[in-house]
């Protein structure tokens, strides 16, 4: 990888990726967010896997299933419609050049999620991605995804995640401070209003436990 992106320790991140369903969801809760400005930056989860050395999730058959079955419980549980696209995962890539194309504009990426996850669609074949363009607004999709600068950037966003110590999406990021997964908002929500919880003596403790070897 290319030098990593300096990092701002004030500038709160959220970090994606259109495979994941949990992205999807919580991105659709966006009014429920603290007033601060994140930065909305997509982001290939599969390098992240492979940096930290972790398999993909759907390799467990039953965390696979398990998997599907929770997001499309989380949908019905939050009234936000949820339809599963025809295989997953799938190659995001395309999709995530588009987001960066784009301006990293919040519209746009909501609607890639709602393509994907509430009609259900693939943006990895070469149909879907060309509906998925028309579907933003932007016709000559395919040509800006292939400007190197776009490359360029989706690659950055993943070396920022990397510093930051980022290891799945999503993940929100505040005062260089993980929160991940979905279900994590009413802890972001309550750190954001109570930051100094971070500093509690029982929160160290933990945060600092000594790791025990397993045994043979």
């Amino acid at each position: 990888m290319s030098a990593s992106p300096s990092i701002d320790p004030r500038q709160p991140y959220f970090f994606f990726d259109f495979n994941s369903p949990f992205s999807y969801l919580l991105l659709e809760q966006h009014e429920k967010w603290p007033n601060i400005p994140f930065e909305i930056l997509p982001i290939d989860y599969l390098k992240l896997l492979k940096h930290w050395g972790q398999p993909m999730p759907g390799l467990i058959p039953s965390k696979r299933v398990f998997m599907y079955r929770y997001a499309l419980f989380r949908g019905e549980q939050l009234g936000i419609p949820f339809k599963m696209p025809p295989s997953h995962p799938f190659d995001s890539s395309k999709a995530l050049r588009l987001a960066v194309a784009s301006g990293g504009e919040i519209g746009c990426i909501r609607e890639i999620f709602r393509f994907i996850w509430k009609d259900g669609r693939d943006p990895s074949t070469e149909q879907g991605f060309d509906d998925l363009c028309r579907h933003v607004g932007l016709p000559d999709g395919a040509k800006m995804i292939e400007l190197e600068d776009v490359k360029a950037s989706l690659m950055a966003n993943v070396e920022r995640a990397i510093e930051l110590g980022v290891f799945g999406v999503p993940t929100f990021v505040v005062n260089e401070q993980l929160f991940w997964g979905e279900d994590t908002l009413p802890m972001v929500l309550y750190v954001a209003r109570s930051p100094n919880w971070l500093e509690a003596a029982e929160v160290q403790r933990i945060s600092n436990l000594p790791r025990t070897a397993p045994a043979a």
